[in-house]
């Protein structure tokens, strides 16, 4: 039996897991089944890729929307996110094979959690979060700014982020997962887990399933994909622990410490040479690397996955926590244009994204989180519940608008042009 803790969040999101439920009814009886994918297997489940949104606590949506997709029997392989979204990606791979449902475990985990204990500064930085959230007037912002200069000054941010990152550590050790090498070998799928294409063939990748979450790396401006780039920065990447990565994803400017990593691999020449390929930084290996939260960089990179060239077996869902833009900012206060300016660098590359790939517009879902505040560690139950089922909401709107024969259409057609497009390029040449 579940603890009435997860029962309540269920209890929330009952009302748009029958209004999904009702829209695969619609779909089924329309067209003679509800198709999301062509990786299926025996149960009956159906294989999707997942990209989750950065945002605070907002990311408890996330869990939403995932728990109404596994309820419709859609289960995730690749997985990537930023910040929250990295957050959520790794616990998904971590809690268990891929045929398995996460939503049970995730939340009693988070429903037993006081998120407050995660803001683990001083009380000085406890009091300047709360004047945050309470989006206080520029007076009582200079005055409480003033009493945590030192915090910033000295540790470049509030809060530690030692008591997340412990959690996060006992969270993953529970599910056996102390390391790199631990998470791909329940991440590597064989014959006998039973995925094949819809043709009848066996999926079984050679490589383990990508979990890809996104750091910044400041110290050579650099977006860090992980577990994948950490030969970069790690002597021995295997061996790491996967709560580090997301560590280094979620630390947010000012608001967590930066998460740093020293004594990085040096393999002169081969090693620099390394960098460049992966980055496009030239310089020396640095002695030491700060890393902030990549959604300054990314805050949604739906770009993971993406192949240009390839009609997918199976799409790239995304989860984005807000509306889409269809209302200018406004900035009457200071505050608020510092806002808009963070709002914009965060989302900016993403938008750009999907403004150059307009096909990725059918596989992103938006959960309406505009009323909760992303800083708010302090949100009650009822609040947490909430954002839980606007994530359920969120999904329940997108299954019913999604085809999958409609989606990979439109992929072969871009397809067609790109081809066009390569072969009428005009050459470079000097004439």
């Amino acid at each position: 039996m579940l603890p009435m803790s997860v029962s309540a969040y269920y209890a929330a999101a009952q009302e748009h897991l029958t209004a999904a439920r009702a829209a695969v009814a619609r779909h089924t009886a329309a067209s003679g089944g509800w198709q999301v994918s062509d990786i299926v297997d025996g149960e009956g489940h159906q294989y999707v890729d997942l990209v989750m949104e950065g945002g605070g606590v907002l990311g408890i949506a996330l869990v939403g929307y995932v728990y109404v997709l596994e309820q419709l029997g859609v289960r995730f392989l690749q997985l990537g996110g930023t910040s929250a979204g990295s957050i959520n990606a790794l616990l998904m791979a971590a809690a268990g094979p891929v045929q398995e449902t996460k939503t049970d475990w995730l939340l009693e985990r988070l429903s037993a959690q006081n998120l407050q204990d995660f803001v683990d500064g001083d009380d000085d930085a406890r009091d300047f979060v709360q004047v945050l959230v309470d989006n206080g007037r520029l007076l009582r912002y200079l005055w409480k700014g003033a009493q945590v200069l030192d915090n910033i000054q000295q540790d470049f941010g509030l809060n530690s982020g030692d008591v997340f990152h412990a959690w996060l550590r006992r969270l993953l050790d529970e599910r056996g997962i102390r390391t790199v090498r631990d998470l791909n070998r329940l991440r590597t799928l064989t014959a006998a887990d039973g995925l094949r294409r819809r043709d009848g063939s066996i999926y079984a990748p050679v490589h383990p399933i990508r979990v890809a979450l996104v750091a910044a790396d400041v110290t050579t401006e650099s977006k860090a994909v992980f577990p994948e780039m950490a030969g970069l920065y790690y002597h021995a990447p295997e061996e790491v622990h996967p709560a580090d990565f997301v560590r280094a994803s979620m630390a947010i400017p000012g608001f967590f410490h930066p998460h740093q990593v020293r004594d990085l691999p040096r393999a002169g020449a081969a090693g620099g040479a390394l960098w460049e390929a992966s980055t496009g930084y030239c310089g020396p290996v640095p002695e030491a690397v700060y890393f902030i939260d990549g959604g300054i960089l990314s805050n949604f990179p739906i770009d993971l996955f993406h192949q240009h060239y390839k009609v997918p077996a199976c799409p790239t869902f995304g989860v984005k926590l807000g509306l889409p833009r269809n209302t200018p900012n406004r900035a009457e206060k200071f505050t608020q244009l510092l806002g808009h300016i963070f709002a914009t660098a965060r989302h900016g590359h993403d938008y750009d994204f999907i403004a150059r790939n307009p096909d990725f517009r059918h596989l992103v879902s938006y959960a309406d989180t505009s009323r909760f505040n992303w800083l708010d560690f302090s949100l009650d139950d009822a609040a947490k519940q909430a954002l839980f089922a606007e994530g359920a909401r969120a999904a329940a709107a997108f299954v019913d608008t999604f085809d999958w024969a409609g989606y990979q259409e439109v992929r072969r057609q871009l397809i067609k042009a790109f081809q066009v497009t390569d072969a009428v390029q005009p050459s470079t040449a000097i004439t």
